[in-house]
């Protein structure tokens, strides 16, 4: 099998950088830098294309069988790239019962591209990566012979992935701030940054014990920890896909001042942190935050 040409979905790299004037920050004497990686691709948004790019390249036209939740953005980027690059896609989805009700925006949007929804019982998704288990899913979804990647996509190859985001910043700020999933982007960013300059992670998950998992991530896929990097998991909101109301609102206020769309479960949670930080003076004076945009609102 020969491995998709990337090249031809004609990804935006680097990502643009943009600064905002934004008082809550101007005022602690903070220059504040979008780093917009929501415009590398239409469909592969941000950290979603750093992450399967050496993933597809490495799947080499096989079966793509990955897992997620029912909103998980990971599937629905696994699932265009799918449906553009001509490959085959299966998505192992968290939850049996939704089998049995109508499909949510986000799973009907990964159905349209083509991928297999195979839904499976929590307690057998938890237990996903157990060799037994896993090749008992891959026979359900007659793809034994698959290409797969693991949860939001963080493996060592889209750790590696990710480094080129680190690197792409150097210079340009003194802290490079985004919210973190299963912890792969941060992994790689940390390692791609100069060596005076520090990455922060907001875990958008509750109790996620990231430090753990980056740590792992960093030693699969150069051998031992990489950069200055560190995590403030105040910022949560209760947990995934949790959007209370002051967040919602201070996302909308964000989109007025800026005019610019702010997605809920992970960007918001990174914007509100960081000016909940500046308040509390956590950033010198004279300190330039790169805040990562890593997505965007799904229609």
């Amino acid at each position: 099998m020969t491995s998709p040409d990337l090249a031809a979905l004609r990804p935006r790299l680097p990502s643009p950088v943009e600064e905002i004037a934004d008082g809550r920050f101007d005022r602690h004497g903070i220059r504040l830098l979008l780093k917009r990686d929501d415009l590398i691709h239409p469909d592969l948004i941000g950290n979603k294309w750093r992450k399967l790019a050496p993933n597809l390249t490495a799947a080499a036209g096989r079966t793509v069988v990955t897992f997620g939740g029912a909103y998980s953005n990971h599937l629905r980027a696994t699932a265009a790239a799918g449906r553009l690059l001509g490959l085959r896609t299966v998505g192992v989805v968290r939850g049996q019962e939704l089998a049995d009700r109508p499909l949510n925006p986000s799973l009907s949007r990964c159905a349209a591209d083509g991928m297999r929804l195979c839904f499976v019982d929590r307690s057998t998704y938890r237990r996903k990566t157990e060799p037994e288990t896993l090749a008992a899913l891959l026979r359900t979804a007659d793809a034994q012979d698959a290409y797969v990647v693991p949860e939001g996509g963080s493996n060592s190859l889209a750790v590696r992935g990710c480094q080129a985001l680190g690197e792409e910043l150097r210079a340009r700020a003194d802290v490079v701030a985004l919210a973190c999933g299963t912890g792969g982007t941060l992994a790689g960013l940390a390692a791609g940054l100069a060596p005076d300059q520090r990455a922060l992670g907001i875990p958008v998950l509750k109790g996620a014990f990231l430090t753990t998992d980056i740590e792992g991530l960093q030693q699969r896929a150069f051998g031992g920890s990489r950069g200055d990097w560190s995590l403030d998991d105040r910022f949560h909101f209760g947990g995934y896909a949790r959007v209370p109301t002051e967040l919602d609102t201070f996302a909308e206020d964000f989109e007025q001042r800026h005019g610019l769309p702010v997605e809920r479960l992970y960007v918001a949670k990174l914007l509100y942190g960081l000016v909940a930080l500046a308040d509390e003076g956590a950033f010198p004076r004279g300190t330039t935050i790169a805040a990562v945009v890593t997505g965007r609102p799904f229609p």
